[in-house]
């Protein structure tokens, strides 16, 4: 038997094992034949682009419902060390350590949270990262109020990136729910080392600005931390700001067992892979999502996202189960972008092309993002295997049908979106 081990169950993980299994059925090949097997260290797939909102029992989705019904095997079990000679991975499971043979290896672990050695930071920050961290995140919040410490319902949101914006956009609120009577003592402060906040959102940054002023968020741009304590944050200033909730959002980095490739990593740490998604210079492995660097068009690289990241492993998927059999594999290239950023309350932004160019806002982008979130980036699950198995076809979804990119604002926010990767 011939065995394809997928590392991960994240939006690349999960949707390269479907796309495999999808691929298998195609071309009858059984089971006994080739086997496909995911190797995660939870029991489930985490809709981690939700870990900003409140409802968190929404962001998952367990692996039974998706891998049962189209014969992948998983096992539960966090990945230690991986053999690339000797093409095994080494798994520490709640019963102990195994290990894992593979003919095809796709490297899918994604990335994680960086975490520069700012004093404090790993004691008294919060994040949303993983389900668990926002786990902690909302007990944290849930006990606030028996607190008496002082900023009891300030929370400092530092990193004003995509998952920065959105998590201080939705505080307001949720704080104010939680505090009740005590709502007019709610602050949220997103803060940021760059001299403007949102920078990199082109058309976008006044549209957030504005949302932000609604929200009544407090922006504060060159924002410089020398650490984190029970209390807040401390400036390089000498500034203290109190704050009982201190949210770090410092940006991503690919996971750190890419640094077991002997290859050229990018500054994100993510391994360098070509067209059919086989990491470059590395005998019978692939590699998809955050932990993978493509010229996704061309001229741009992939980003950090499940836009990205759903289709590099449907491509990957298919393209390993085409390698191992000694058939041609299909070059992915995706030559559109997009941008919906999440504003709480407000409503939601849509940006178009790498420059990001204002499409939509208001309700009309929140319609776009709660479609996305909430349906299109999640896979089937009634346990139909041919509905599992269509959704993974190897193909790139139409961007979304804008109209005329130079209208008013206004005219913007009225335009109709039909269809989002």
């Amino acid at each position: 038997m011939k065995r394809i081990v997928v590392l991960g169950a994240g939006f690349a993980g999960l949707w390269s094992a479907i796309g495999a299994a999808r691929k298998l059925e195609e071309l009858r090949v059984s089971r006994d034949e080739v086997e496909v097997v995911v190797i995660n260290k939870y029991p489930f797939h985490n809709i981690r682009v939700r870990n900003y909102e409140e409802h968190l029992e929404e962001t998952i989705v367990p692996l039974s419902e998706v891998l049962n019904p189209i014969g992948v095997r998983w096992i539960e079990g966090d990945v230690s060390d991986i053999d690339l000679d000797g093409k095994a991975v080494v798994i520490e499971t709640s019963t102990g350590r195994t290990s894992q043979s593979y003919d095809r290896l796709v490297f899918a672990l994604g990335s994680k949270l960086v975490r520069p050695p700012i004093k404090g930071l790993g004691s008294y920050a919060f994040d949303v990262d993983t389900y668990q961290g926002a786990k902690r995140l909302e007990a944290h919040l849930a006990g606030l109020a028996s607190s008496h410490a002082p900023g009891r319902y300030t929370a400092l949101v530092i990193g004003a990136g995509l998952t920065g914006v959105e998590i201080a956009a939705e505080l307001p609120a949720r704080l104010r729910k939680l505090a009740g009577g005590d709502a007019a003592d709610v602050k949220v402060i997103l803060a940021d080392r760059t001299p403007l906040i949102a920078q990199e959102m082109g058309e976008a940054q006044p549209v957030i600005e504005h949302a932000m002023a609604a929200l009544e968020v407090e922006l504060r741009p060159s924002f410089f931390l020398r650490e984190i304590d029970e209390q807040g944050a401390i400036l390089t200033s000498g500034e203290r700001i109190f704050a009982s909730t201190v949210i770090w959002c410092g940006g991503m980095r690919a996971h750190p067992m890419t640094e077991l490739f002997s290859v050229i990593h990018d500054k994100q740490g993510r391994l360098p892979v070509d067209s059919f998604l086989r990491v470059k210079g590395v005998a019978d492995v692939f590699a998809a999502g955050d932990a993978a660097s493509l010229l996704i068009d061309g001229r741009h690289e992939t980003m950090m996202s499940c836009q990205h990241g759903r289709p590099m492993g449907r491509f990957a998927g298919h393209n390993v189960v085409c390698d191992l059999l000694g058939l041609e594999m299909l070059p992915l290239q995706v030559d559109w972008y997009t941008t919906v950023l999440d504003l709480g309350p407000w409503g939601a932004v849509y940006t178009w092309g790498w420059d990001r160019q204002l499409a939509a806002e208001g309700m009309t982008a929140k319609r776009v993002k709660q479609r996305i979130n909430c349906e299109r980036i999640y896979p089937p699950r009634n346990g139909s295997k041919a509905d599992i198995f269509e959704a993974a076809r190897a193909e790139i979804d139409a961007p979304p049908k804008l109209a005329n990119l130079g209208k008013s604002r206004r005219a913007q926010t009225d335009t109709a979106v039909e269809s989002v990767d």
